[in-house]
């Protein structure tokens, strides 16, 4: 390696040597050297990571044209090397867009679209084809058929990666058997050492995605994962950003670019939820920002009227007493019905009653005249600041603080105010903050009293209350564009501003109801739960949160509970320790809800499946692959409500279950004594056996459900012992002819009858089911509506 620094003082122009060897660096060439950033850093894992992006993209296609997915997943070995094939039903991609699509990083359409996509940033697939040509050398090789072509497009191409351009080594037409869609099939140095993380990726595919068909086919398994439903995800429209989530740089981008020439046309028009409205609010929160607030001030206490007036009067010069007096009297009323009276609001005053004077009495009060009249009206107003901050410092700090201490605070504020040199008491938050604190700690320090720091923002909370929003102008676009600390005053504005939350019409979540059916048809359990938050924000961008729960039935007992993590429908494969979903899910007391957790935190153990889904226009990852949620506040504090919110579904569902358990043992006991106590009871009476099941139920307050059957009639008599009524289903299965029964539905099937009622039996009542049946049946009944464990059947 040349050592430039002995050069140095030798007569080299070293910057220029450097400067040789400086030059751009393509981003196919950047990730050619760090295709781990990309999820591609072993065999095992580019496997996996090549058919997730080639899936995700697949799903986005076949989604955004309206098209239920049909999708075909195949890992062959040949030779060395693993291909890999995915075909799917999509709409198809254009010949002139193929290349760029698969040949080139950083190419999409979805990445300055606002919603809800899995793909975003255009680098995925292409990855995927640059892993394939580094590893195997070996070209990819595309087929896409648009809807209503006759012949499908084909391509084999490699990445040029100095140029980050498609390299085409052949193009041509070609027969496909479907009718639309794209395949593509890669060749790569790849392992299934990771088969089982492959598997999983495609299985929870299926379980978020219940509207998809996938097949998979891979050396040892072909598995089918039929859809559970017809419903195709919401379509989303794209929405323009939040200003809650706009940063200085880009919102001077905007100011820049924008057609408008207000501040407030530039929000309205390019923010989503700005009104009029809202505007006008994020405009007074600006003026706030930009000019400060004025400090008003009551106007004295005590002869109010004749002060405001006679200096009013003084201030006057070569307008004749009458017309005089009328002006500065209009001037002392109005003053004196105000509580309050800042600068700009003094100079209203004046220019009103000067014109109402002007009318009544024919002299006019011009610029000059106005001005010596705010002036001397607003010395009047002002003489007495010290006792006006006093009465404020006064009723927001502790009683504990004695009248002088309270005293010389509000003075040593009060001569601040007194000092400005604009005359008009204007002041910014942050300015009357540091004013605040100067004060306290010249108090502390002359006095020997302190304000802590909950004391000093009560008193500047408290004046910054009675200042009033200055209505100077706001400065058109062009000039905030132009400063930038003018327009860091804006996006204060815009943080601080209440606004409502962007629209979700750009989201898709999957919904609590299709959550479940994923989780139902993919998970063999006993209960299943899911819940799906409200749109929430984080950095101008919408979210949603949804979460599902699976417990019990086939789910592995022993050990953690599965945690399946998603993003915009997608499953996160990899880097579950440094997922924000696996961090709250950790930090969640399970044994609240009925899960074992040894020592109250980390992963739950038990038969059960948490999933989190979250669905943003912008999901917030910690890496380029997209393995791992990063760990916002927002978007946590969401995750734990949804897992809160299904498990506590969850908890009711143990509870009753461990709650009917002990039904069901109290009852097993009963059940084992109560024979003997009727037999031996009998024997002393002399009286006929009990019919134990109707004892049983009367002591279990059970449902009793009983039939008698004499004379070809046959009564089902419902007793209702329980506390609720008892919607119930019964159904009376017999191998006789019923014929036709009024209220009830008589269905025969391979030689029997299903005789079924749904009665409603309030709780202490009864009901009687009866019908006839002709020659001898045998009988068998159904019941439900009712808990096995509370309900007796004798028939």
């Amino acid at each position: 390696m040349t050592s430039y620094q002995s050069e140095l003082g030798g007569g080299g122009n070293v910057a220029e040597e450097l400067a040789k060897g400086q030059r751009a660096i393509s981003i196919a060439e950047f990730f050619e050297k760090n295709k781990h950033m990309l999820g591609f850093d072993s065999g095992a894992r580019g496997l996996v990571t090549a058919v997730k992006e080639a899936v995700d993209n697949a799903l986005d296609a076949t989604e955004e044209a309206g098209i239920l997915p049909d999708l075909y997943v195949e890992i062959a070995e040949v030779g060395d090397y693993y291909r890999l094939v995915i075909e799917d039903n999509g709409p198809g991609i254009t010949k002139a867009q193929i290349p760029k699509v698969f040949g080139k990083l950083l190419y999409g359409s979805r990445f300055h679209a606002r919603e809800q996509s899995r793909g975003q940033q255009g680098i995925g697939i292409s990855a995927a084809v640059l892993y394939s040509q580094l590893t195997s050398g070996k070209p990819a090789k595309i087929t896409s058929r648009t809807q209503g072509d006759a012949d499908a497009q084909y391509f084999e191409l490699i990445i040029d990666t100095d140029a980050n351009e498609p390299e085409i080594s052949v193009e041509s037409t070609t027969s496909w058997e479907r009718p639309h869609g794209t395949r593509i099939e890669l060749e790569m140095e790849a392992n299934m050492r990771a088969r089982q993380r492959l598997h999983d990726y495609i299985k929870h595919t299926a379980v978020v995605n219940p509207h998809a068909r996938i097949e998979f086919r891979e050396p040892e398994e072909h598995l089918k994962f039929e859809r559970a439903t017809d419903q195709l995800p919401a379509e989303t429209e794209e929405i323009r950003p939040h200003p809650h989530g706009v940063e200085l740089g880009t919102l001077i981008k905007m100011l820049g670019r924008t057609d408008s020439y207000s501040v407030s046309g530039f929000l309205q028009s390019e923010f989503t939820r700005v009104g009029q409205k809202t505007a006008d609010n994020l405009l007074e929160s600006f003026r706030d920002q930009h000019f400060g607030r004025e400090m008003s001030w009551e106007p004295p206490r005590a002869g109010v009227d004749a002060d405001v007036e006679a200096r009013v009067a003084e201030a006057v010069n070569g307008k004749g007493q009458a017309a005089t007096e009328a002006f500065a009297s209009a001037v002392a009323d109005v003053l004196s019905e105000r509580s309050r009276v800042a600068h700009h609001e003094l100079v209203t005053v004046v220019a009103d009653a000067a014109e109402r004077t002007a009318e009544e009495t024919g002299t006019a009060f011009g610029e000059t005249v106005r001005e010596n009249a705010v002036a001397a009206a607003w010395e009047a107003l002002t003489a007495d600041r010290e006792a006006d901050l006093y009465r404020l410092v006064d009723e927001v700090t502790t009683s504990r603080k004695d009248d002088a201490a309270v005293e010389a605070l509000a003075r040593r504020v009060a001569t601040t105010f007194a000092n400005d040199e604009d005359g008009r008491d204007r002041v910014t938050r942050e300015t009357l903050a540091a004013r605040v604190g100067r004060a306290a700690e010249r108090t502390k320090e002359r006095d020997d009293v302190s304000f802590g720091d909950t004391a000093r923002e009560n008193v500047v909370e408290a004046v910054w209350g009675v200042s009033r929003t200055v209505p100077d102008d706001v400065p058109p676009v062009r000039e905030v564009a132009a400063d930038r600390d003018t327009a860091s005053d804006l996006l204060e504005a815009m943080r601080v501003t209440d606004i409502l939350s962007p629209p979700t019409d750009c989201l898709a979540p999957i919904t609590d109801e299709l959550l479940e059916e994923g989780l139902r048809k993919e998970f063999d359990a006993d209960f299943y739960a899911a819940a799906t938050r409200d749109a929430e924000v984080h950095g101008g961008d919408p979210f949603v949160v949804e979460a599902g729960i699976a417990y019990g039935g086939d789910l592995k007992a022993e050990g953690q509970v599965e945690v399946l993590r998603f993003a915009n429908r997608v499953p996160l494969v990899y880097q579950q320790g440094a997922c924000a979903i696996t961090t709250v899910v950790k930090d969640i007391n399970w044994r609240n809800y009925g899960l074992d957790q040894p020592g109250g935190s980390g992963m739950p153990n038990g038969p059960a499946v948490l999933m989190v889904h979250v669905a943003s226009t912008n999901v917030p990852f910690t890496s380029e692959s997209k393995d791992a949620v990063a760990s916002v506040p927002a978007i946590e504090d969401e995750i734990e409500l949804a897992l809160r919110e299904a498990a506590r579904e969850l908890k009711r569902y143990l509870n009753k279950r461990r709650s009917l358990e002990r039904r069901r043992h109290k009852q097993d006991v009963i059940a084992e004594i109560l024979p003997q106590m009727a037999e031996k009871l009998s024997a002393v009476t002399g009286r006929d056996d009990l019919v134990i099941e109707d004892s049983l139920a009367r002591i279990m307050n059970n449902v009793l459900v009983e039939r008698e059957v004499g004379d070809g009639r046959v009564r089902v008599v419902v007793n209702n012992y329980s506390e609720t009524n008892a919607d119930l289903e019964v159904t009376d299965i017999l191998t006789a002819d019923p014929g036709d029964l009024d209220g009830a539905q008589v269905v025969p099937m391979d030689g029997e009858w299903f005789v079924k009622w749904n009665p409603t039996v309030p709780s202490g009542d009864r009901a009687v089911l009866e019908y006839d049946v002709n020659g001898d049946a045998d009988f068998d009944i159904s019941v439900e509506g009712v808990e096995a464990a509370k309900l007796t059947i004798n028939a």
